[in-house]
């Protein structure tokens, strides 16, 4: 499909929300975070999810594409190829973790208004 997306996946058994985002980093982007905070709730009743996005920045400035993704990069905001965004709920995650540039305290952000998470209807 050649899209881009955030690191994300499903938790493992026994594993905790901040383990998987970690574990999930370090498979689809072979790094290491360090995570900031829960930013965001997003509810996609579409496909039944409930997805967990953090705010994270890198250990150390190492990454690759792992087993999983095709392509890894760093975008400045400017740069970033929203067409080329493959599901909402990522758009979403980069404009909240934008909105709050250096902010350290905040509430988890969640849909914005009117968003259900489901694609456009072909019109």
């Amino acid at each position: 499909m050649g899209l881009w997306t955030l690191p994300a996946g499903y938790l493992e058994e026994n594993e905790s929300p901040e383990e998987g985002a970690r574990r999930e980093a370090r498979e689809e982007a072979q790094c290491d975070i360090v995570l900031d905070g829960l930013l965001a709730v997003y509810s996609i009743p579409r496909i039944s999810q409930v997805q967990l996005m953090y705010r994270a920045r890198l250990d150390r400035e190492q990454f690759g594409a792992g087993a999983e993704s095709l392509e890894v990069k760093l975008f400045d905001w400017d740069d970033i190829p929203w067409a080329e965004i493959a599901f909402p709920s990522a758009g979403w995650a980069l404009q909240h973790h934008h909105q709050l540039g250096d902010g350290k305290i905040f509430a988890p952000f969640s849909n914005p208004p009117g968003q259900t998470g489901n694609y456009p209807q072909p019109g």
